[in-house]
């Protein structure tokens, strides 16, 4: 089986990674649910149990994300993963109690990825330089399946420097831009026919110096003697969706470009100093825009694909509808 990362959070754990399959996904596990994204970590909760026992047991919090005290990308959600199910007929109530506020106020709203997960985002992209913060009071608030908060939960953040790396597939390119300046453009070959790239914007979820990698991991193949077996450990690795996208150097393409035309498993690869490179300059959050893969988009729960979903289909999933952040 292939590398899976993370774990099984504790109940007021707010600290998170996306788990997902380390492979590059061509096959089983193309809409991996948010609402699956566990970690363990530190807990930041910050209000003490309420004095009074509200009536049930528990509604907690799994996760947010990102991190307390973190910089982030441009296109990074707040993203909220409970514990249990939270009843359609509660959510406005429980997005209410969610209060985001910037330093340079924006639009935007939540949405639930199904009934555990749910994200914030701002209408576009988050200005560079903004600080922002989320209160979760959920001290008395119900799930509507009969849980009550008994935690209030803070998490403030900032959002770094605007990084965009936009991948032509058709161009086998990559040009990334750093505060709106073309900062590089890097030769790249995406997936093969067989096994297509996910197109869209795609926020980064995390980055490791090596992955280990395994065709059987994604359901690809199991069988070593087939021509689509690998089982790798691959450097400076870009993670992008849960089914497993990565940007990242594989030993099995080391020249990518045009004239290589090698396609990969559904990964993006690039050569072994653009793939340091590029490892260096990009954080959790920055936006990575695919065009050109007959695949289509990545579902906006795989990993955080939140804005492959334009505002009004990102509105159908909000519960209490567009709202300005509080000014910090």
């Amino acid at each position: 089986m292939g590398r899976r990362r993370g774990g099984i959070g504790i109940a007021l754990v707010t600290v998170a990674t996306l788990m997902g399959v380390s492979a590059c996904g061509g096959g089983s596990g193309d809409q991996a649910s948010g609402a699956d994204a566990k970690a363990s970590g530190k807990a930041s909760a910050s209000a003490s149990p309420s004095p009074t026992k509200p009536a049930g047991p528990p509604m907690l919090l799994d996760t947010i994300m990102p991190q307390s005290g973190t910089t982030v990308g441009v296109a990074m959600p707040i993203s909220v993963v409970f514990t249990n199910p939270v009843a359609a007929k509660a959510r406005a109530t429980v997005e209410k109690h969610m209060k985001v506020s910037a330093s340079q106020p924006v639009e935007g709203a939540w949405h639930w990825m199904g009934d555990r997960r749910a994200d914030w985002r701002p209408k576009t992209y988050w200005p560079a330089g903004t600080t922002v913060k989320i209160d979760a009071d959920m001290t008395g608030v119900s799930n509507g399946n009969g849980r009550y908060g008994v935690h209030g939960y803070t998490h403030t953040f900032k959002v770094g420097d605007d990084v965009r790396a936009d991948v032509s597939v058709t161009n086998h390119t990559m040009k990334v831009t750093k505060n709106g300046t073309l900062v590089r453009t890097l030769s790249i070959n995406a997936g093969s026919a067989e096994y297509p790239t996910w197109d869209g914007t795609m926020a980064v979820i995390d980055k490791q110096e090596k992955v280990h990698m395994t065709s059987c991991s994604v359901g690809i193949s199991c069988d070593k003697g087939s021509a689509n077996y690998y089982d790798l450990t691959l450097p400076w690795d870009v993670h992008l969706t849960q089914s497993g996208t990565y940007v990242h150097y594989s030993t099995g393409d080391p020249n990518p470009g045009s004239g290589s035309a090698r396609g990969s498993h559904g990964c993006v690869h690039l050569s072994m100093s653009d793939a340091k490179w590029f490892y260096g300059q990009v954080k959790q959050g920055d936006p990575v825009t695919i065009t050109g893969s007959p695949r289509g988009k990545a579902p906006a729960d795989n990993g955080y694909a939140d804005f492959n979903l334009d505002w009004d289909q990102w509105l159908t999933g909000s519960a209490s509808g567009e709202q300005t952040t509080a000014t910090l």
